[in-house]
């Protein structure tokens, strides 16, 4: 029982359900079909590879978690290393088998973000801005992969859009966070790189940017007021939040608490754009 619950926690449920909700809703927006059998095939494929890709990052992880997550599952001795290795390759294969089933552009699409989640977390992550750029592109094509599915891939560029300005900040915002684990791992993270002041600056223009970006919909009637509701009651304040609360002296924990924060205003973001459609 303590192996599938550290097998359950390696693979950050939370993730997984966002990725599933993301690809259900970039479907959604299509208006082409609220559910078939390409769009489960979707959700689970690429919920399976979201597990696979945050299992393995633990993997790659496990020394720096030692000291930013001791009580990860690895870390903490819950789970084996090359346990966790076997179970993302495991959820890797499956996820891309599963992609066969949809079609040949979901099925590419698979396999280039399963080969770039894993070379993320082998090389890209411990690079100055290019991990945090592989990973907002991959959360962004959770929505595409579902648009996909229903043969309808421009309709999700949008949500897309949101999706990979959102995760950008957030990303950054985890290795201020994550600093000193980095550092001692001799990662080359942007807060390391060229530091925290600076990082900080990159942060909150990309929140201002984002900002107006999600107001653009609403303006040019391609959401509707349901939407620009949502956004101005769950998403603003929390972009505000970040603009006015995010600085040098924020602790590991406060910026912890920013960072789950984000995370869950991902789904009301989700919503947002499933109301608005």
């Amino acid at each position: 029982m303590k192996t599938l619950r550290a097998i359950i926690r390696l693979s950050r449920p939370l993730n997984v359900a966002i990725a599933a909700l993301s690809i259900y809703v970039g479907a959604f927006i299509t208006e082409t079909d609220l559910w078939n059998v390409e769009i489960a095939l979707a959700c689970l494929s690429g919920a399976l590879i979201t597990a696979a890709a945050n299992t393995i990052n633990d993997y790659f992880d496990v020394a720096i978690d030692r000291i930013n997550r001791p009580d990860r599952p690895l870390p903490s001795g819950a789970l084996s290393p090359p346990t966790a290795a076997i179970l993302a390759a495991g959820e890797y294969a499956a996820g891309i088998l599963l992609s066969l089933w949809i079609n040949p552009l979901a099925f590419s699409m698979a396999v280039i973000f399963s080969a770039l989640t894993f070379v993320y977390s082998a090389r890209f992550k411990r690079m100055p801005l290019i991990g945090n750029v592989t990973v907002s592109l991959s959360t962004a094509a959770a929505f595409i992969y579902g648009a996909v599915a229903v043969n309808q891939p421009l309709k999700a560029v949008y949500p897309g859009l949101f999706a990979f300005f959102f995760h950008l900040g957030r990303e950054i915002i985890k290795d201020i966070q994550d600093i000193k684990g980095d550092a001692l791992n001799q990662a080359r993270t942007f807060p390391i790189r060229f530091g925290i002041r600076r990082a900080i600056w990159l942060t909150k223009g990309n929140f201002l940017f984002l900002f107006f970006l999600t107001l653009l919909p609403y303006f040019t009637h391609y959401y509707d007021f349901d939407y620009f509701l949502v956004i101005m009651l769950g998403i603003f304040p929390v972009v505000l939040l970040v603009l006015f609360y995010l600085s040098e002296k924020r602790t590991h924990q406060q910026l912890e608490w920013l960072s789950h924060l984000l995370k869950l205003d991902m789904l009301v973001g989700i919503y947002a754009i499933y109301v608005g459609t």
